[in-house]
């Protein structure tokens, strides 16, 4: 790869004077603004008057793995800069962090392992990078002070990762930085654990109970937290002073999206054993025995015959889960459907947004042609054009990959999930701003496959409404009864 000369966008200065500033900040950028340069380039300016590498950035594996290494190779201002990705077996691992360069990256998935790994003592990164910062939304650790010895001490809570990262955040580095595009994607309870690793709780306070007491009350059904009024104005305003927002609508002429719903209808005997899974999952609802993610687990089975197709074993929930091997079709409703919007389709290059392994099998039987993206070479391959249908999973396909829209612009969703950030970040991939940004004058296209009177609906209502998977599935549950 040439680097070519870096000619920042109007909006990007702002970005790298933010970070150069501060010394624990977050820049929340819309998808595609270019936040890793920016943050490159605030660390290659810092670097002539302080230590600043090594650094590591910290990312989804695909991010780790392609964008933190290719990144410094774009632009000639940053050429100096060399990438030791930490990923792979653990061999791989240690050799990597044998050599010496001024940027490391890891997978989030292996941050616990490095931390243990090197040692707190010996931890040598001067800068964290922690790119989707979103990632340590889960931390819940705070600073207590003991009662009778007065001293105070980190107390670890929450998700290994984050609860790993704590332990050199503050005492053992010195700039944090961290880097997404939708820092909340799930309510703003989600701010607090970002909000720590950049000031110990100073802003919204140093407990995450004590954050909750503040700002938020019980829902009325007693599921959740809802924020007060004010709350929202309030919190924004504490983190206003080291978290920069850039909305990509301030800075491009964007064309909405063309967003097509296409319904269909289960055949008379796949209604009748939806309907059969669907009882169940309301069961144990009403019954208050599956909470948020549980109950997210357990309406898999619903979107997977929605679809189209069901795995044998009945406690399978998805591909991750090692029950789910054998699967038998249902029905062809959704194969039809999208036969139907290829055959509408103007020719040029789609991707196809599958949620099971039984998707991807019969999307391929109907698409023998269609490669999966999930291979690096076949995404390397659609890049380059010439291939008409790209199949990809959101989760594989998300976060950090560039390119897809010099050659695609439409997008197909035959099977829908929960995550309002996977759906987003899938569909970014051909957005708006990347389709500007690579000189394009066109709107994109985004088409639905949903199966009528399904949780396909009551997905599409949340991504919407942005409501909790609880609050959509209990009203499902009394529209379903009335």
């Amino acid at each position: 790869m040439t680097p070519r000369p870096y000619s920042p966008r109007e909006y990007q200065p702002l970005g790298t004077d933010h970070i150069s500033e501060h010394r624990r900040c977050a820049l929340w950028a819309g998808m595609g603004m270019g936040k890793g340069v920016m943050a490159l380039t605030a660390l290659s300016q810092l670097e002539l008057t302080e230590e600043v590498w090594p650094a590591l950035a910290i990312g989804p594996l695909r991010v780790a793995r392609d964008v933190w290494t290719r990144e410094p190779q774009k632009w000639d201002h940053l050429a100096h800069i060399h990438t030791s990705a930490v990923i792979g077996d653990e061999d791989a691992r240690r050799r990597a962090l044998k050599v010496e360069a001024p940027l490391y990256s890891i997978n989030y998935e292996n941050l616990e392992w490095l931390i243990e790994y090197v040692g707190t003592d010996r931890w040598p990164f001067r800068t964290i990078i922690a790119d989707e910062s979103r990632k340590l939304q889960g931390y819940r650790g705070s600073y207590r002070t003991h009662p009778k010895s007065g001293k105070v001490f980190l107390q670890g809570a929450g998700g290994t990762r984050a609860r790993a990262l704590a332990k050199v955040a503050h005492e053992r580095t010195s700039r944090f930085i961290e880097l997404t595009g939708r820092p909340a994607p799930n309510g703003l309870t989600d701010l607090w654990a970002q909000a720590w690793f950049l000031d110990r709780g100073e802003r919204l306070g140093r407990t995450y109970e004590g954050f909750v007491r503040r700002w938020f009350r019980p829902k009325y059904d007693g599921y959740g937290v809802e924020p007060l009024q004010g709350a929202e104005a309030e919190i924004h305003a504490r983190l206003k002073d080291v978290c920069l927002t850039l909305d990509p609508k301030d800075w491009f002429d964007l064309r909405e999206p063309i967003v097509n719903d296409v319904y269909v209808e289960l055949p008379p005997a796949a209604r009748k054993l939806y309907r059969e899974m669907e009882k169940d999952l309301f069961i144990q609802l009403e019954g208050a025995t599956v909470e948020a993610f549980g109950a997210a687990a357990k309406s898999q089975k619903c979107l997977q015959l929605a679809n189209g197709a069901v795995y044998i074993d009945p406690e399978a929930a998805d591909d991750r889960d090692p029950r789910a091997k054998k699967w038998k079709a249902v029905h062809d409703a959704k194969i039809e459907a999208l036969e139907s919007v290829i055959s509408e389709h103007d020719g040029s290059p789609m991707m196809i947004v599958y949620s099971f392994r039984s998707d991807l099998a019969r999307i391929k039987k109907l698409l023998p042609k269609a490669i999966d993206l999930s291979e690096q070479a076949n995404e390397l391959a659609f890049k380059r054009g010439g291939i008409d249908y790209g199949i990809c999973h959101p989760d594989s396909l998300g976060h950090g990959v560039d390119g897809m829209q010099q050659v695609c612009y439409t997008i197909t969703h035959f099977g829908h999930g929960w995550s309002l950030d996977s759906y987003d970040q899938i569909n970014e991939r051909i957005g708006p701003v990347r389709q500007i940004q690579a000189g394009f004058d066109r709107a994109v296209r985004i088409n639905h496959i949903l199966a009528r009177d399904t949780l396909d609906e009551d997905v599409m209502e949340r991504r919407v409404s942005k409501r909790s998977v609880q609050d959509i599935l209990l009203a499902a549950m009394n529209r379903r009864r009335r």
